[in-house]
């Protein structure tokens, strides 16, 4: 046996086999708190449920894309969440509504419906707004002002903040504080990503979300 060979040989029975590499489900927090929920590679952690929009990873980004038969389409975590911080950057095409659940759930037909942070590029300027998915519609909508001063930059990165805790959910967008919702329908829940349903339209748009992460509260 040649000594390369049996030198690499010895160094494994050493080392042994690689240890499994976790999915963000079980990843531990990190010593400020923080949990990474996307691994840049792998959706482990996610199933989706709703429609039939695509969701693929290209540069440790999460990328939603359309179809044209596509409805309401979630990424959703296999975890709920009750009390807790969320961040998010997302970047969305600027003809797509987007959104991100919060607390949310499924019912016996497969519908998500929940809290919904809104994401949208439109001149309507309703980005940051607390919608309630598939159920009481809007909770917490931004004021005409608001959506005059929004934070939301259309074609840009945007990073999302989301608290909830107890009965109130408040958020931020570019650090820049839009909603403060008290209601008491859903103390936990998971978190989806949505791609918005379409309506038959062929070219595909599309919304990307990078850096997500939560830290839970006590």
């Amino acid at each position: 046996m040649q000594p390369i060979l049996m030198t690499i040989i010895v160094l494994l029975a050493i080392v042994g086999p690689a240890a499994p590499r976790p999915t963000p489900a079980h990843q531990p927090a990190g010593d400020d708190g923080w949990t990474s929920l996307f691994d840049g590679r792998t959706l482990d952690g996610f199933v989706t449920r709703g429609g039939d929009a695509s969701y693929t990873i290209e540069r440790n980004t999460i990328v939603g894309e359309t179809r044209p038969t596509t409805g309401n389409t979630f990424l959703c975590t296999e975890r709920d969440y009750a009390d807790f911080v969320l961040e998010l950057e997302v970047l969305v095409d600027v003809e797509l509504n987007s959104g991100v659940q919060v607390r949310s759930h499924v019912n016996d037909k497969g519908r998500v419906f929940g809290y919904q942070v809104e994401i949208d590029p439109t001149p309507r300027a309703f980005s940051g707004g607390i919608y309630d998915e598939a159920r009481r519609g809007w909770l917490a909508q931004p004021t005409a002002q608001q959506a005059v001063d929004s934070p939301f930059k259309p074609g840009e990165w945007n990073l999302y903040r989301v608290e909830a805790r107890g009965n109130r959910v408040r958020t931020w967008i570019n650090d820049v504080p839009v909603a403060d919702l008290i209601d008491e329908a859903d103390e936990s829940g998971f978190i989806g990503l949505q791609v918005h349903g379409v309506g038959g339209r062929t070219d595909p748009l599309r919304v990307q979300w990078r850096s997500l992460r939560i830290r839970e509260l006590d």
